[in-house]
Order: structure tokens, then sequence, then C-alpha cells
């Protein structure tokens, strides 16, 4: 399994995609924190920013960045496939299951990693911008954890949909619909049922871990469980096709 490691960690690192999705992730970040701090300071008019307003403020680039992972992710795995080389690995490692732990494992250390920084400095830059008169320094690391977590899920939503559809565009459309565009859609749904749906649905459930708050039926960590759940299902779809699939 080391051997596997190594190997997924120089795919990532040596392709010049996974840098410039990674740097795209850490620029949405921070600039979008900058830029909504900075206005939420010029609104404010001199009157002290609250914290929970300069949190929230910080972390706005989370949405976008979202999409940024889910591309790397669907990128770490179909971009085998449009390469051809996908027939390469599986000769290396014909065990499937493995190779694809191998990349989900080492994809979940560098996005966690790359991601919380992000997501701390972006929480840095608000608090330099608006400097609150009081922002605890748990509810720092909360967030910033939060938001990291978050962002991987994202990632490894976008690995496991790469599994299942194998072509880029269509597993990026897909990432797409699935973060940003139906879970806006499902607010529209009429009555409790539809309500219910809203709340457990992808990222409007993941995203609580992120805000720290509920949305009625689901606390932060129970909404990023269900989100994680979401998750596993994609991952576990797109394993058994690629145990049973020809390459």
């Amino acid at each position: 399994m080391i051997d596997i490691l190594r190997s997924e960690w120089t795919k990532i690192r040596s392709v010049r995609s996974t840098m410039w999705t990674l740097g795209v992730t850490g620029a949405l970040m921070l600039g979008f924190s900058a830029l909504i701090n900075l206005t939420a300071e010029n609104m404010a008019e001199g009157r002290p920013v609250p914290a929970e307003q300069v949190l929230s403020a910080s972390l706005t680039g989370v949405m976008f960045a979202s999409l940024a992972m889910a591309t790397l992710g669907v990128l770490v795995i179909s971009g085998e496939y449009r390469t051809g080389s996908i027939r390469t690995s599986l000769m290396a490692v014909p065990q499937r299951l493995m190779l694809l732990t191998g990349k989900l494992v080492a994809f979940s250390a560098v996005a966690l990693a790359v991601c919380t920084v992000a997501s701390a400095g972006a929480i840095g830059v608000g608090v330099v911008i608006s400097q609150p008169p009081s922002l605890a320094a748990g509810e720092i690391v909360r967030a910033a954890l939060g938001a990291g977590l978050y962002l991987t899920a994202c990632g490894l939503f976008g690995l496991g949909l790469g599994s299942l559809i194998r072509h880029t565009p269509g597993a990026i459309v897909s990432a797409i619909a699935l973060i940003m565009v139906l879970p806006t859609l499902t607010s529209q749904l009429p009555g409790e049922w539809g309500r219910t749906v809203s709340e457990y649905f992808t990222t409007n459930a993941g995203l609580l871990v992120v805000s720290g708050q509920s949305n009625g039926s689901l606390g932060p960590w129970s909404g990023f469980a269900v989100y994680l759940g979401w998750v596993a299902v994609a991952v576990v779809a797109g394993a058994v096709l690629l145990k049973r699939r020809d390459a």
C-alpha cells in the first residue's frame, strides 16, 4: 500500500493541472475574503463588524472553491482514462480497489492540508481587514477546519463521480449540478417533504459544518455526516464499476 500511495502522490504533484487548481482554490478563498470584508468594512462606516459576520464573509469563497476542488477530484482519475494511462496503472496494481483507495487517501491528504491552510488564511485576511472586537480562537479553528473538511469532501465527490462516469466533461458537469445547481433548486420543492429533501440534499447539509449553524433537522457535524453519505454513494458506485468494467 505504501508503494501505491507513493505512486499516487507522484502523479498528483507532477501534473500541472493539480498545482493550478490548488492555486485557484487558494486564490478564490483569499480573494473573496478580502473583497467581501472590505465591502462590509466600508458599509459599516466606522462601526465594528460583528465577529460572526467576519467569519461568514471570510469564507464566502468556499462555494466557488468547492467547484475547483471537485474538478481536481474528477481529473485525478478521469485524466488517466483520457490519456490511457489507466491501463498502465491497472497493470501495476491489478487490485483495482487498492488502486482507488490509494487515490482517495493521497488526494484527501493533499486536499485537506491545502484547503485548511487556505481557509485559515482567508479568515486571517478577514480579521486583519475588519478587526472584530472579539473572536474566539476556538471558533476560528472550527471554521477553518470545517471549511477544509467540506472542500476535501467536495474533491472526493468529484473523484467518485470521475470514477463512475470516466468522462471528464460529463463528470465535472455532474459535480457542478450536485454541488451548486440542484441544492438551490430543491429549496423550491413544496411541502414538508420538500423541506426535508432540501435540508438533506448534498451541499445544503454539507455547508452546515462551514457556517457552524443548524438547518432545523441537522447540526453542523450531522449535516457534514449526511454529505459524506452522498460522497460515499458516489465513491462506492465508482468502485463497483471500476472493478467490473474494462479499462
